[in-house]
């Protein structure tokens, strides 16, 4: 699944110039362009999800995981959050399925 008009879509075709910290042939991981820790990177579907709601495929959910685990090792991050929004009212600003990978400072708690 794809959808053309989807900026991540774009990303995962490579369309733009985007460095990938991590890829394979199911995700992709890069930088965000807004962070919100010193480390902030974003760990997406190659296939296009509008959010976690619409995934039925377990393994693709653990992948994510997986990659993020990687990239955090790549980037010496030992303790890390990772977040999925889930609609515009969780945060959600791009209507990607997309893992937040954020660390390089002490995360507080409640997160909202």
């Amino acid at each position: 699944m794809s959808n053309n008009d989807c900026v991540f879509c774009k990303i995962a075709r490579g369309d733009f110039n985007t460095e990938f910290l991590f890829e394979d042939d199911r995700v992709v991981s890069f930088k965000d362009l807004d962070p919100q820790a010193p480390v902030h990177v974003l760990i997406i579907p190659r296939s296009h999800y509008d959010s976690v709601k619409e995934v039925e495929d377990e393994a693709l959910i653990g992948h994510l995981v997986t990659a993020a685990k990687k990239v955090a090792e790549k980037l010496g991050i030992k303790e890390y959050r990772i977040v999925m929004n889930t609609g515009p009212e969780a945060g959600q600003s791009v209507f990607h399925l997309h893992m937040h990978l954020l660390g390089g400072r002490a995360m507080r708690w409640p997160p909202g």
